[in-house]
């Protein structure tokens, strides 16, 4: 369905400020659509679209100037009119989203145009009565929105629901293997040493604490890598007390904390 993306148009009424078209470019352009038609607007250069929409020039090549709203949409076989205002006239009602499916389907038998108006005053009714269908964009009371961003959104739901998003994130540079089953049980194994060496069970239940710590890992989903570096930590735990205990290092300088924990804290450890 991405190749549907190709008959999307976007037409700017009397756009006022080359920011807003270059801004317009670059929200096309990351959403895959590239007509773009503007009806008399603003003197502008092309390459100070480029320098604000960066790899763009296949987009501005493309743009097209129309003296009538009605000669830009003459070829399109529906009209999408963005408009914050609501008629009193009975009229179709969406948002992009709501909208999105529809206007692609448009596209098997020809054009579609997204309308969107002047920055000071929107459309002008005249101009949403080319329209099939009035799309709104869901904010709060303060409605004020950029018409680059109001493209961005539109596009975007386009975007979605045609299955054009292509691009992928690359996996993270310290991306390790998901943990197995026995790295969890060793992790368990280990931090159930260590408490012990703590006496940490001293007052607490061992098997809601180590229930806890389960869940907990469960939850967090660690990977090796990070599944190893806890380990790690228990292990750690276990030679400096065994160190302590030999003689072999002194006793760590440990700062109290703060807060102490009370009889309440140890019985939600599972005392």
């Amino acid at each position: 369905m991405a190749a549907l993306l190709d008959r999307i148009r976007v037409v700017l009424f009397e756009p006022q400020k080359p920011v807003n078209i270059a801004g317009t470019v670059r929200a096309m352009k990351n959403m895959g659509v590239t007509d773009l038609r503007l009806v008399r607007p603003c003197a502008y250069d092309e390459n100070y679209i480029e320098v604000i929409a960066h790899d763009t020039r296949d987009v501005v090549e493309r743009i097209r100037h129309h003296d009538t709203l009605d000669d830009a949409l003459a070829d399109c076989v529906r009209v999408a009119a963005f408009t914050g205002r609501r008629r009193a006239a009975k009229w179709p009602l969406a948002t992009p989203r709501e909208a999105a499916p529809a206007l692609l389907a448009a596209a098997h038998d020809g054009p579609v145009a997204l309308l969107f108006g002047r920055e000071d005053d929107g459309l002008p009714a005249d101009a949403v009565d080319r329209a099939q269908v009035a799309v709104t964009i869901p904010t709060t009371e303060h409605l004020s929105l950029n018409v680059a961003q109001a493209v961005l959104l539109g596009c975007y739901e386009l975007h979605l629901a045609a299955g054009d998003a292509t691009r992928t994130l690359g996996r993270s540079r310290k991306h390790a293997r998901a943990a197995t089953g026995a790295e969890y049980e060793r992790l368990f194994a280990e931090t159930e040493r260590a408490l012990v060496a703590l006496d940490f069970f001293k007052t607490r239940n061992p098997e809601h604490v180590m229930r806890s710590v389960r869940s907990l890992a469960f939850r967090a989903e660690p990977d090796a890598r990070e599944l190893g570096l806890l380990r790690a930590m228990g292990f750690e735990v276990l030679r400096t007390i065994e160190r302590i205990v030999s003689g072999r290092a002194p006793a760590p300088v440990v700062e109290v904390p703060a807060h102490a924990p009370d009889a309440a804290d140890r019985a939600e450890d599972g005392a």
